[in-house]
């Protein structure tokens, strides 16, 4: 019988409620593949997800059987033609709206202001950002932009916010005023503002990052400045981090 372990392993510390605990100690090898990773040894897999190497073997060969994972010559283990079968459905089934929108709702539901999801267009010296998805308040008081809009980087939560995180450059030369809230955007992980590119707007924006936590889009929540409510912070942040390694 398996000793038990002394710590838990990182598919026990995170393991999904209702879930199959060997599952997802199964998949948990397969999540320590990481970019630039070509194979892995049994020690290595064993190392990044706190499983002992009998558990890991054991895990391993179901994964082989299923082409998951494919047992190289020099003993180290890649990932098997299987992934690539299923990337290549998910890549010719995926839309951006089917991931993005359902968020936005869900977001303006639980706020009752204006969602919308930008991401950087064009290349500088004439970057702007596109709103690509916007789901309006249902209060008839709002600010009116719609999907499909062009926008100033350098002005209002949204651009700033793909400015700091690196996804933005308009090619103006930053003023001392600019490098501070561009920096405390980076501490903070998001940026609330009164009037910055609308009088009388208020914005919440938050980075929703690709996988490779590189900057995909700035998702951003308006609202007329007398219903700027500083506990939307949260919600922005979460709706973020949920789309967050999903969007491509």
């Amino acid at each position: 019988m398996p000793r038990k372990a002394q710590t838990p392993s990182v598919a026990d510390s995170n393991a999904a409620s209702g879930g199959t605990a060997a599952v997802d100690r199964a998949l948990s090898l397969l999540a320590a593949f990481r970019a630039g990773d070509a194979a892995l040894s049994l020690a290595e897999l064993a190392d990044r997800t706190q499983l002992h190497k009998s558990t890991a073997l054991r895990l391993i060969a179901s994964l082989e059987h299923a082409h998951l994972l494919q047992r190289l010559d020099d003993g180290r283990y890649a990932l098997g033609g299987e992934v690539e079968r299923l990337h290549g459905l998910y890549t010719a089934s995926f839309s951006l709206d089917r991931v993005v929108m359902p968020v936005l709702r869900q977001l303006v539901a639980d706020t009752g202001e204006s969602a919308a999801y930008h991401v950087r267009q064009g290349q500088a010296p004439n970057q702007t950002r596109l709103c690509l998805y916007r789901v309006d308040s249902p209060h008839p008081v709002r600010d009116h932009i719609r999907a499909g809009e062009v926008l100033p980087l350098h002005r209002g939560t949204g651009g700033r916010v793909l400015t700091a995180f690196g996804a933005g450059d308009d090619s103006r030369t930053p003023t001392a005023a600019d490098k501070r809230v561009l920096a405390r955007i980076r501490a903070d992980g998001f940026m609330t503002a009164l009037g910055d590119r609308l009088a009388e707007v208020a914005g919440v924006s938050a980075p929703v990052f690709h996988a490779d936590g590189t900057i995909a889009a700035a998702l951003t929540l308006t609202m007329p400045a007398h219903r700027f409510d500083e506990r939307h912070v949260a919600k922005v942040l979460g709706a973020a981090r949920r789309l967050s390694g999903r969007v491509g």
